[in-house]
């Protein structure tokens, strides 16, 4: 399975490294990532590969949230062909 996964907030160290770890322990591989700060603004976006008989959506889902939570960032996943539909549209 691929998704998009986003991660907006204020600026602080380790936010890449926090993301990765997370991703890393759900076995879901980072083939393309992007960021930039604006104003002190931390954005990324990242397209994450996994198999989804080792980790479901749902589990990756719920642990970036909580990630996010303990971050204060607002971190989200979206499935790829639900985001590529939603650009077509």
């Amino acid at each position: 399975m691929k998704a998009i996964i986003t991660v907006i907030g204020q600026d602080q160290i380790g936010i890449v490294a926090a993301v990765s770890k997370q991703l890393a322990n759900l076995n879901i591989n980072i083939i393309d990532i992007t960021q930039t700060l604006m104003h002190g603004s931390f954005t990324m976006v990242l397209m994450g590969e996994w198999d989804d008989g080792q980790t479901s959506f749902a589990t990756a889902q719920t642990a970036l949230a909580d990630l996010g939570k303990s971050l204060n960032l607002d971190i989200r996943i979206q499935r790829q062909a639900l985001f590529d539909a939603i650009q077509k549209l």
